[in-house]
């Protein structure tokens, strides 16, 4: 990406000289009618007449207050807790002001990259690892990353939204004392008003212009949490009534006049090109305007989305073909022989002799596998583009900002800042949304309909075909038990690779190891004196992308199960092996919260069975207790207890959901989901094809929130990867049948 660094590991953790003392996330003051802002506010360049900005996420205007939320809202609730934040430090009431999401600009770097990026696991904060995670948070500013994603968007803001509001605050304070003559220290503020000794009330908008002239009080603190007002304490979402009463209109809702409507049949073998097509029937079809070809495929541009869509699948293509193996058991056959030095990403850990090891004691072994999966949120993919000789606008749901501004120029060659971007609300993500195949489409179809702003919808079935999935994984575990204790483990691991694929697919390529595939695999917090984990990327597969907790669905489904199996060799219960054998305190108190929460006293006989596991992602420790009954019709999952330390729980409500909804998508996926191909193409195109968990058969979920880790972490993702396994050992333990291999329905029953 021309305008920001090759993004590469060595680069950013070893090349910077820089280190970051804390989060710059800089505090500005423009007054209306700014010219481009040399310091970065990326708000002072748009301003309305006689509006104000303090820094990139507070706009004042004579009729509104504005906050800005700086991340895609993909249902994790962005477009509450974020302006929340601000509000809090504002004194500002839910109603007292509206929201809008950021544009593409480096001012809304991801700070919350920093911890994930460095070279160290989680719970390692030495003053290397700290430095390591400085100096990669000095890169993350000076490249711009600007990206929603890897549950960061808590960890990311919970600081600097919260400075942002105290800056605004304390900045109309100043104002305030400026124009009544009454000092600083002598005024407050209470929902949106200043307010002097006398009980006067003078309202933000009516300081604004004020405080647009004085110096912004950058040394504002946030307040204490145990002063909050909304921030900690159960709250309703702001979005709730507007999607309850179907007034929130997300990316798919949106119209303009004049605008025409476009649906697209792509090649199948994701990336290849269209050979040649009939489009005879397609052009005497209702309502059809133009038909287009586009790079991989043809468009349709019609009166209406369904008219669009009926006349695309009228016209007949001939597709070149895959050039990953056209046939799914090929898929699998490359992985297996992927365990080559040739293949080798990395060894991301080794402690003592680990063949020494495996060579005392009783042999443990055991093969895993992880098929792709969909993202298949409720919302497809879609947007409205148009293009004019000045560029293009662009109106989509996307998690990456600034990616959307490459990818559509170059599709159209223009230059990045040739695209303005305009974020929507999304009808869900789960990664879908930080790829890129509706917005190079939507642009090559916008540049040849210049003049014209074009509405692109893919149908379902569009949507899965050309869905990049979530990785496909095989693991190759080995360990030794030797005097009741685990004396080894070698956790190997084959597999495409999620972040380098989309990463290249972003223009910021790296060499360097795919970072996802360490993840759930070297990050074991147990005492195992000989351990090493590893492992090989697989060439020549179809891309894959990040998925919900990405690397970590599916090693840690791969590393729990095989801990269990440990566990159980070394004739242990599986929940104290666990607790005897973490190393982190404030981990085994997850452990030991997750066992009180659930009474575990050990098996519970007559086919029932609890299995935990225990894993953490992003930074977040999750443990997770899954109870299940022998049925005669299979399998019912009676019960999950979760417990969860994000080190400060922000939103108790919406911490509740997240974990809930992480922990039924982790089920329904281990239990129903894969993708599979044939002829190139995936053969699972709707949801009858890919489906999840049913409403009858989700258990009662039980979550408790911790707040012992020394940092905010977030939740969005990490109760995902505890699920699968949990579940596979509780069914073992009402069983006795071992299930290693999503989805679980290959191999028994659900109720």
């Amino acid at each position: 990406m021309g305008h920001m660094q090759t993004l590469s590991r060595r680069a950013f953790v070893f090349g910077s000289a820089a280190v970051a003392g804390g989060i710059a996330f800089g505090a500005y003051s423009h007054a209306e009618a700014a010219a481009p802002s040399a310091d970065g506010n990326p708000l002072a360049a748009g301003l309305a007449p006689n509006s104000v900005t303090f820094n990139p996420w507070v706009e004042i205007s004579p009729d509104k207050i504005t906050l800005i939320a700086q991340h895609a809202d993909i249902g994790q609730g962005v477009g509450s807790v974020q302006p929340i934040m601000i509000a809090e430090e504002m004194d500002l009431d839910p109603g007292q002001f509206e929201i809008r999401f950021a544009g593409p600009s480096p001012a809304y770097f991801n700070t919350g990259f920093a911890d994930e990026f460095a070279p160290f696991v989680a719970a390692d904060q030495s003053p290397a690892a700290e430095e390591a995670r400085a100096k990669t948070l000095e890169w993350l500013r000076q490249a711009g990353l600007q990206m929603t994603g890897g549950s960061s968007t808590i960890p990311d803001t919970y600081q600097k939204l919260r400075v942002a509001g105290a800056v605004a605050r304390e900045t109309l304070k100043a104002a305030a004392a400026k124009r009544s003559g009454v000092a600083v220290a002598d005024l407050r503020t209470q929902s949106g008003h200043v307010i002097l000794p006398n009980g006067t009330k003078i309202a933000y908008v009516d300081l604004a212009a004020d405080a647009s002239k004085i110096p912004p009080v950058l040394d504002a603190q946030p307040r204490d949490p145990s002063k909050w007002r909304m921030l900690g304490k159960p709250m309703m979402r702001l979005d709730v009534r507007s999607k309850v009463m179907g007034e929130l209109k997300f990316g798919i809702d949106m119209k303009m006049d004049g605008m025409l409507y476009a649906s697209v049949k792509l090649n199948p073998n994701k990336g290849q090109p269209l050979k040649s097509y009939d489009a005879s029937k397609a052009r005497a079809m209702p309502g059809v305007k133009q038909i287009l070809e586009i790079k991989n495929g043809v468009a349709v541009i019609a009166t209406n989305s369904w008219y669009a869509m009926k006349a695309v699948d009228a016209i007949a293509c001939e597709w070149a073909p895959s050039v990953y193996p056209a046939e799914q058991a090929d898929h699998w056959k490359v992985l297996e022989s992927s365990f080559k030095p040739e293949f080798l990403g990395k060894e991301w850990k080794k402690i003592g002799d680990i063949e020494g090891g495996l060579k005392t004691g009783t042999r443990v072994e055991a093969e895993y596998r992880a098929p792709y999966v969909a993202h298949q949120p409720l919302e497809p993919l879609n947007g409205i583009g148009l293009v004019t000789d000045k560029g293009m606008e662009i109106w989509v749901g996307h998690q990456s900002p600034r990616f959307v501004q490459y990818v559509a120029a170059t599709a159209i060659g223009l230059k990045p800042e040739q695209v303005t971007f305009h974020n929507q609300w999304t009808g869900g993500s789960f990664g879908h949304r930080l790829e890129y195949e509706n917005v190079r489409v939507l642009a090559e179809i916008a540049n040849q309909m210049k003049g014209m702003p074009i509405k692109l919808v893919f149908s379902r079935e569009e949507d899965f075909l050309q869905d990049i999935p979530r990785q496909i994984a095989i693991a190759r575990h080995r360990g030794s038990i030797d005097k009741g204790k685990i004396v080894a483990a070698d956790l190997q691991l084959a597999s495409t690779t999620p972040l380098k694929g989309l990463l290249e697919r972003s223009g910021t390529p790296s060499k360097d190891p795919d970072g996802q595939l360490a993840a759930g695999l070297w990050n074991v917090y147990y005492d195992i004196p000989n351990f090493r984990a590893t492992s090989f990327e697989a060439q020549g597969l179809s891309p894959s992308t990040t998925w919900r907790s990405v690397g970590a669905s599916t090693s840690g489904f791969f590393t729990e199960s095989f801990i269990d199996e440990l566990i159980h060799a070394a004739g242990h219960d599986p929940m104290r092996g666990r607790i005897a054998m973490c190393t982190v305190p404030h981990y085994r108190k997850v452990l030991e919260t997750v066992a009180e929460m659930s009474d575990w006293k050990g098996p519970l006989g007559n086919g029932r069975g609890r299995g935990v596991a225990f894993v953490e992602s992003f930074g977040t420790p999750v443990a997770e207790v899954v109870e299940v009954t022998k049925t005669d019709r299979g399998i019912r999952i009676d019960k999950v207890w979760v417990a969860v330390d994000v080190g400060k729980v922000v939103d108790p409500v919406n911490f509740e959901n997240q974990v809930q909804g992480g922990v039924v998508w982790g089920l329904g996926h281990a239990i129903n989901c894969e993708l599979t191909y044939a002829k190139g193409a995936v053969q699972q195109t709707n949801y009858n094809h890919h489906e999840a968990m049913r409403i009858y058969q989700c258990p009662v979920i039980e979550v408790r929130g911790l707040e012992n880790d020394p940092k905010v972490r977030g939740v969005g993702e990490p109760p995902v990867p505890p699920a699968a396994p949990a579940l596979a050992n509780a069914i073992f333990a009402a069983t006795g049948l071992r299930i290693r291999e999503m989805p679980f329905n290959k191999f028994i029953d659900f109720v």
